[in-house]
């Protein structure tokens, strides 16, 4: 199952909460595009609720990360963390995971 660090759950909160609030169900969303031999495509959205079918992981501190089935499987064995460039942005960032 994806894992999820400290650094990404305080990012995804940070993404879905609403006037200091957090949303109701809210999360990150990522689903499967396409794949191939090489990898796979993916696209990552923030959203109120999963979708019928998603895989719902749930971070310590309660941040929500919904993935489709396709997204999962692709998913399985990776942990999202969060990467900052030299101008303190945040980007998501997939690692096998035990590395």
């Amino acid at each position: 199952m994806l894992a999820v660090t400290d650094a990404a759950a305080q990012a995804i909160e940070a993404l879905t909460s609403q006037n200091g609030q957090q949303q109701a169900e809210g999360g990150l969303r990522f689903s499967l595009q396409s794949s191939d031999d090489a990898g796979a495509q993916l696209a990552l959205a923030v959203t109120k609720q999963p979708e019928q079918g998603d895989q719902v992981v749930t971070a310590d501190n309660g941040a929500t990360v919904y993935l489709e089935s396709g997204a999962a499987e692709f998913l399985d064995d990776k942990v999202l963390d969060i990467q900052r460039n030299t101008d303190g942005e945040v980007a998501f960032a997939l690692a096998p995971q035990g590395v």
